[in-house]
């Protein structure tokens, strides 16, 4: 049975996959143009860490950051390699549509990334209404980046 539930960044097997996200994130795009947050940033008070697990097991991790009065920022979104295939980041990004929701959200953004390794997670949140937009908050235009916002 998969559910979502709040995590951690400290629990060991969520700091794993964490770290596993911020290495490819570091190793897939130049510093100046690499936004992952590190694992450690994902404990603060304005972020939600969700994970799905399957009889404990953590399948993959997504975080939601106030950055607003009305807006999130999506996060660290992440599915363990060996349990990709199974439509699990989108019930995850759907648990954090609804987390957002739950916290007076209006707004969720996401930056990402415009090369070929990230062009499922761009179908993905295309898939579920997200478009194409400016560099919102402290970001900057970069061919390397793509922005992308929905209302909730």
């Amino acid at each position: 049975m998969l559910f979502s539930s709040l995590e951690h960044p400290e629990t060991p097997d969520v700091r794993a996959l964490l770290l596993r996200h911020f290495e490819l994130m570091r190793a897939s795009s130049p510093e100046e143009s690499c936004h992952v947050m590190a694992p450690d940033a994902l404990g603060q008070a304005n972020v939600s860490l969700l994970g799905i697990r399957q009889n404990s097991k953590l399948l993959a991790v997504g975080a939601l950051a106030k950055i607003g009065p009305q807006e999130g920022e999506l996060k660290s979104m992440h599915t363990a390699i060996e349990a990709r295939g199974q439509g699990l980041a989108r019930k995850l990004l759907g648990a954090l549509i609804e987390q957002g929701r739950s916290q007076g959200m209006a707004r969720i953004s996401l930056e990402t990334g415009s090369a070929s390794i990230f062009a499922a997670a761009r179908g993905l949140y295309v898939s579920e209404g997200f478009s194409v937009c400016a560099p919102f908050g402290s970001y900057a235009e970069d061919p390397l980046s793509v922005f992308m916002t929905r209302l909730i």
